[in-house]
């Protein structure tokens, strides 16, 4: 039988924070070979050296507009790590508040505006056009509600925003955010006005959101076959419950850990490491976060993305919203998990391995977003008017710190050490960086790229069940310079 091999490239692939560029060799229709190729250099780290230690949390949270606030609790939470100090209760709960806000407008978002547009054709107007056709299925009816929701969805995102801002100063981008804690005194108008916004957001993830994703399910059942991926799950878990000042062993409502083979087991940070064989760095490879270095190299051979590969014991993970449910659904310990998930799945018919998958991620993070904003209520209750929402702190001459959280696109480290007052060291390693990662130095592909290897592709012409499969995992690649590979592609599309 004779072989037809085409090589496909989405250069860039847009409705993602950032560009990507997406190469996949395609043998007899399948995808024999992926590439997944950041094509940003930024070069925050060397932004950051030299710096006073505060200005960190300011910093890392332009890394990104959708999602500061993550950067700015893991910032700030490295900065106490290497200071010796914890937020009061306060302080805690109102960061836990802010947090579950950015998650709440980062999945809409997701959803909506970035994702959506694969399933359903919008208006011939822009931003909806130009645009690839696919295989559009959803009845008129359905479609003409899916663009009423689309439109509502901004002004739901406001609301969110808006949710975080009453504890944050502002948004995108959060003002209050400092180590020990938080710097807003709460009143009773931020408890009240908070509570009435979030009523809207429930409302609309009840009864549009997790009902859209369900339709969407029935309609395209085939996407629960579609980018299984490896099934090796990370995350550095979500909301801390209690002021524990190891990181490791502190209590939060999404648990820190991982899952290799439906296995749960523990997380030792320690054994994370970064790869550069395939990255346009010079850098050390194969080290950890607190060893490791930005040395740019846009001409190395062999390389070809910005991303770095970031490995767990040398091994493959995927993190995000699949992960966290997956593994909350594993554990069992958490009842309204388990009860919501079983719920959705009994409703398509399906069983647990269908979280693995393209539309399956769609589902985890709706049903996540519905979980973190029912448990933002407690958390606006938590909250004690006239006690202190902050640790004083001393800036060490001398330190190293680590700060482990959960973006909402994934497992998120930031590591910093400390030099004579001043930044001497800054190392992130983003939810992105583990999920859009390329190669690693045994030649291991990233999770994106294991998801698109083995897909049927009817078209070459338009691939577009390969942009669906990396839409899913909402990769986040902050924009800023593009520095494209060299080099001659039978094809090259930009899909919209």
């Amino acid at each position: 039988m004779e072989t037809i091999r085409a090589h496909v490239v989405i250069d860039p692939l847009t409705r993602i924070e950032g560009h990507l560029k997406i190469e996949a060799t395609v043998e007899n229709k399948k995808v024999v070979e992926a590439k997944c190729a950041g094509t940003l250099y930024r070069g925050f780290e060397q932004i950051l050296a030299g710096r006073n230690p505060l200005d960190a949390i300011q910093i890392t949270q332009r890394f990104c507009g959708v999602c500061p606030t993550p950067h700015a609790i893991a910032s700030a939470q490295a900065l106490e790590n290497a200071f010796g100090i914890m937020p009061p209760d306060n302080g805690r709960v109102i960061r836990n508040i802010m947090q579950g806000a950015n998650y709440i407008q980062s999945h809409i978002l997701h959803f909506y505006h970035l994702a959506s547009l694969d399933y359903f054709r919008g208006p011939d107007v822009p931003p909806f056009i130009p645009r690839y056709e696919s295989d559009y299925r959803v009845p008129q009816t359905v479609h003409d509600q899916l663009v009423s929701h689309y439109v509502q969805a901004y002004q739901i995102r406001l609301k969110a925003h808006e949710l975080s801002a009453i504890w944050s100063g502002k948004m995108p981008h959060v003002a209050s955010m400092v180590p020990g804690g938080v710097s807003i005194i709460p009143r009773l108008d931020n408890i009240t006005t908070s509570l009435w916004r979030l009523k809207e957001l429930t409302d609309f993830i009840d009864n549009v959101y997790i009902p859209d994703v369900m339709t969407l399910g029935e309609i395209y059942r085939d996407c629960f076959q579609l980018g299984i991926g490896n099934k090796n799950l990370l995350s550095f878990g979500l909301f801390d419950l209690d002021a524990e000042p190891d990181v490791m062993k502190r209590k939060r409502f999404f648990p820190m850990g991982r899952m290799t083979k439906g296995k749960i087991e523990p997380v030792d940070a320690q054994r994370i490491t970064e790869d550069v064989k395939s990255s346009w760095y010079d850098s050390p490879s194969r080290v950890h976060p607190t060893r490791g270095e930005t040395m740019p190299n846009p001409v190395k051979k062999g390389a070809y993305s910005w991303l770095k590969s970031p490995r767990y014991e040398g091994e493959v993970y995927e993190v995000g919203p699949l992960a966290r449910i997956a593994m909350a659904y594993e554990r069992k310990t958490n009842p309204k998990v388990v009860q919501l998930v079983d719920s959705k799945l009994q409703q398509l018919q399906l069983g647990p391995d269908a979280l693995y998958s393209v539309m399956g991620r769609h589902l985890a993070r709706a049903l996540e977003c519905k979980i973190v904003a029912d448990e933002i209520s407690s958390m606006i209750m938590q909250v004690k008017l006239d006690e202190p929402v902050c640790t004083n702190h001393t800036i060490p001459d001398s330190a190293q710190g680590m700060g482990l959280w959960c973006a909402a696109r994934g497992a998120l480290g930031h590591w910093i050490e400390i030099k004579n007052g001043k930044i001497a060291r800054y190392q992130a390693v983003v939810p992105t960086t583990w999920n859009a990662s390329p190669k690693d130095d045994k030649g291991k592909p990233g999770p994106i790229e294991q998801a698109m290897i083995g897909t049927t592709v009817e078209d070459t012409e338009n691939p577009f069940a390969l942009a669906r499969i990396v839409r899913s995992f909402d990769p986040c690649i902050a924009c800023a310079i593009h520095i494209l590979e060299p080099g001659k592609s039978l094809k090259k599309f930009r899909v919209v």
